[in-house]
């Protein structure tokens, strides 16, 4: 993991700097700041002199290189090109991404919403097809500069950072990096089985950065874009027992067909990104452990108790792993 941002905290982006921030690209803010639900970065929501509502960004520094976030808003642009209903950035004098005594921030156009319903059939479907849509294009060229997914990068280096940092409990320690080590073992030994063909995704395509609107999904939050298999856009909107998320891969994929073949060999990568996500979180909040917002937003990550229901998650996960795969047999493989 990279560790060049882990001691950093946003206590310097006070109101007023944010306010001069915004002001100083010639926007100027009739309301006050709205902070939205990020800890990565610091997001606000607020509306302007001229009635319109927009989301300022500001990006964590020394996280991504300013061509990495670059590439990010130039993927988000193409894809709204392409009739994608997705978040971009504002375009001001020819530039997406400003800076502002050492800050980096994007402007965007506030999209209002309701939560996407994961267990509506209708919606997930309509989600499908427009991932589809998504990947059709994405896999025309690879990114340049974004972090590609590897095991290497969300299981190694994540497991070693975790290990080295201290923060587990020295009575769950041993219990703890015990499973994770085999989880991690058994996720790469799965990964390293198959090969596949890699495009630009989304990266994070959990139900929260979808909003649902009166014409069907909105997608948000390209953050964590990246290089990787297709069914990582996928994965994260299973939810509920196996005959559940068999059913919701069904309507999912077949949707998803409509704009762009699936291989079904990468549903074999479930579990194994599952894992992947897992041991990556924990590495996230113990690196970001020193900025304030953390310990005041996730409290219990501190507790013998929090380590004590991972090791339960991770040693379910080793299960899941044993498991065979989810396989659809209306499609081919």
């Amino acid at each position: 993991m990279d560790n060049s941002s882990a001691e950093f905290h946003f206590q310097a982006l006070t109101p007023d700097l944010i306010l001069d921030a915004i002001e100083s690209i010639g926007i100027f803010p009739e309301t006050g700041l709205l902070a939205l639900n990020s800890y990565e970065n610091r997001v606000y929501q607020f509306r302007c002199d001229q009635g319109l509502r927009y989301v300022v960004k500001f990006y964590r520094p020394q996280r991504w290189s300013e061509a990495q976030i670059q590439e990010e808003h130039d993927y988000a642009l193409a894809l709204a090109a392409e009739d994608i209903p997705i978040a971009v950035p504002i375009i001001i004098e020819s530039k997406t991404l400003f800076e502002f005594k050492g800050y980096r921030f994007a402007l965007f156009p506030s999209i209002g919403g309701r939560a996407f319903e994961v267990d509506n059939d209708e919606q997930l479907e309509s989600v499908g097809r427009f991932i589809g849509r998504i990947h059709q294009y994405a896999s025309k060229q690879p990114f340049v500069h974004r972090e590609p997914l590897t095991p290497e990068i969300l299981g190694d280096d994540a497991y070693r950072y975790l290990r080295d940092s201290g923060i587990v409990s020295s009575g769950m320690h041993d219990a703890f990096f015990t499973v994770v080590e085999q989880v991690l073992t058994k996720a790469k030994q799965i990964w390293q089985q198959h090969s596949f063909n890699t495009i630009r995704l989304h990266g994070d395509l959990h139900p929260g950065n979808i909003l649902w609107t009166p014409d069907g999904p909105g997608f948000v939050d390209l953050d964590d874009a990246r290089q990787g298999p297709a069914v990582q856009d996928i994965w994260m909107m299973l939810t509920g027992d196996r005959a559940q998320q068999l059913l919701q891969l069904d309507i999912l994929i077949e949707a998803y067909q409509e704009f762009c073949d699936f291989d079904t060999r990468q549903l074999a990568l479930i579990e194994p990104l599952r894992a992947f996500r897992m041991i990556h979180y924990n590495a996230w909040l113990t690196k970001r452990w020193q900025d304030p917002a953390f310990p005041m937003n996730f409290p219990w990550f501190a507790d013998i108790k929090y380590w004590e229901q991972q090791t339960l998650a991770f040693k379910e996960q080793l299960a899941a792993l044993e498991e065979a795969p989810l396989s659809l047999a209306s499609f081919n493989c």
